[in-house]
């Protein structure tokens, strides 16, 4: 089995200020992401009717895909592996304006997708398989509105997880995506399963594919500074803290074999960008680490 590339860095202050400084070249592209950052999350003012491509990413917002079969939903973005029967990545940007509506009904609605043109997995294969449906994009970052709560319950977007994993530390993560995200204003998500290591079988008739991990990438690009973290967590229960996991965006890319932002950043900007993370600008929360261990994993 592949090994798992975790760990974290804490950068000198010198280091981390030159980055920042490095960010003002970027600046000058900011504003023009903005507009696309308002298609993307819907907030963009125009008196014209909204439709669905006002919801999708642009390419410079997307990974490579290793299968070509990329899907666009109105509200995220995947790209589907027919091998495994789930997504190899799923794409959102999530926003402290969504998140701070009030959060609609949860309807537990799983179902296929017709828009996977190889045909998704069911909610059957995961019947009786001792595995939660898990979300890649979950539920409660599309809470702010009840057609984007139910794109999240499609199969292409679940992904056979250990219940107390789901339960525990991916619950965790999720939780404080959410609130980095309204302490950042926005953040742009990528979520998969780390298929390119040895899986711990496969469920139901479509066969599919327990991953052994799963990684989530964050990427901030608010001023005045933009930054990034990754981390990969095997699928299983663990009581060790969160930022144990945390690490580079360069090692999931290297762990995966994919390439996260392939025309987001000039070369630069993307070295120091995907090659760091500073632990220090990300805060964790030791009630959650407490209720995670306490409380959710016993669940």
């Amino acid at each position: 089995m592949a090994k798992l590339r975790t760990g974290h860095s804490r950068q000198d202050t010198k280091k981390s200020s030159g980055m920042f400084i490095k960010v003002g070249v970027f600046g000058a592209i900011i504003s023009g992401l903005f507009f696309v950052f308002n298609q993307f999350t819907g907030t963009t003012n125009t008196s014209e009717p909204e439709e669905t491509e006002q919801y999708l990413p642009t390419a410079h917002y997307l990974p490579t895909s290793s299968t070509g079969q990329i899907v666009k939903h109105e509200y995220y973005t995947l790209s589907y592996s027919e091998e495994h029967e789930q997504a190899e990545w799923t794409a959102h940007i999530l926003t402290k304006e969504n998140l701070d509506k009030e959060w609609q009904k949860r309807e537990d609605n799983f179902r296929p997708d017709d828009k996977v043109k190889t045909g998704s997995s069911t909610p059957n294969d995961y019947r009786g398989s001792g595995y939660d449906r898990g979300h890649l994009v979950p539920s409660a970052d599309m809470a702010f509105d009840q057609e984007a709560m139910k794109e999240t319950f499609l199969m292409s977007n679940i992904s056979p997880q250990s219940s107390n994993f789901n339960k525990g530390v991916w619950r965790e993560l999720e939780e404080l995506t959410r609130n980095w995200a309204k302490k950042f204003g926005q953040l742009y998500v990528i979520t998969g399963p780390v298929l390119a290591m040895e899986t711990k079988g496969t469920i139901g008739d479509n066969e599919v594919s327990i991953p052994a991990a799963y990684f989530k990438v964050l990427l901030d690009l608010t001023e005045p500074g933009l930054k990034g973290i990754a981390f990969v967590i095997p699928n299983e229960v663990t009581f060790e803290p969160l930022y144990k996991f945390a690490t580079s965006i360069d090692a999931v890319e290297g762990l995966t074999g994919l390439n996260f932002f392939p025309e987001l950043m000039d070369e630069d900007l993307e070295t120091e960008v995907e090659g760091d993370f500073n632990l220090d600008l990300w805060e964790f929360s030791k009630k959650k680490f407490e209720d995670r261990t306490e409380k959710w994993n016993q669940q």
